[in-house]
């Protein structure tokens, strides 16, 4: 699958993978800070953005993606950072391709199974009348009664993309994300070690990562140091300069 990417700046390659509902717009603001020293290239996951849409929604067909957008673009020894679900989709590829990767980097969260939390997300999002409503206020009133934080909201009606005939449709295959998501909190699919450097940055107010999980996360990744920022799940969101600070500032010493 030919995944939409929009891409940044040059020099050492950064390959960036948004988590569940998001899209590479997600990390403009983080790209364009990097941008003066780094190439990054930030992905539409399948399903998600302006990537093409497939029935097929789980960790193996993410990790053949970025393998096949790595061949595609000549991206060699990169950097792959990937926040929730594109962390997932990392840390599964680290361990299946070990040689495509320089360094890697894992945001808020763990090598195990979730039981994942999203599933009053799905409610509300197709509580939307996609086809009757006209303006996004409309969406948003009816997503709040599943969803408190206007915030999140916001996040996640990113995904409503009006039509040039009027109207909404959604970015995301909402149906596919719908059906698959408890692929989402799966435990990690390949076997192996990734012994190369790698950071994992978590939330200090998040639960996605805990002092507990350093354990199997470091038998998997022997190489792994961790840091926290004072933030909830949205690590990078959250704190965008310190996220990068303490990025740059790991790769200077790694």
């Amino acid at each position: 699958m030919k995944l939409f990417h929009r891409e940044v700046g040059q020099g050492q390659a950064i390959v960036i993978l948004h988590g569940i509902f998001g899209s590479s717009d997600n990390w403009l603001t983080q790209a364009r800070i990097l941008s003066p020293d780094y190439r990054v290239l930030s992905l539409d996951l399948r399903n998600h953005g302006q990537s093409p849409h497939s029935n097929d929604f789980d960790y193996q067909a993410m990790v053949d993606d970025l393998a096949e957008f790595l061949n595609e673009h000549n991206v060699e020894d990169p950097i792959i950072i990937g926040h929730s679900m594109g962390g997932k989709v990392v840390m599964n590829f680290a361990l299946a391709h070990p040689e495509k990767l320089s360094r890697l980097v894992v945001v808020d969260i763990s090598p195990r199974p979730y039981n994942l939390e999203h599933y009053i997300i799905l409610d509300g999002l197709n509580a939307i009348p996609i086809n009757e409503i006209t303006t996004r206020n409309e969406a948003d009133e009816i997503l709040a009664r599943y969803v408190d934080e206007s915030d999140v909201r916001q996040f996640l009606l990113k995904n409503l993309q009006r039509k040039t005939t009027g109207g909404f449709t959604w970015k995301i295959n909402l149906p596919v994300i719908t059906k698959n998501l408890h692929k989402i909190g799966h435990d990690l699919q390949f076997e192996g070690t990734f012994d190369k450097p790698t950071l994992f940055i978590r939330g200090g107010r998040s639960r996605y990562v805990t002092d507990e999980d350093m354990s199997r996360i470091k038998t998997l990744f022997p190489r792994a140091e961790l840091e926290t920022l004072d933030t909830g799940h949205w690590v990078q969101a959250e704190r965008p300069q310190e996220f990068v600070d303490t990025l740059v500032r790991w790769i200077a010493r790694s």
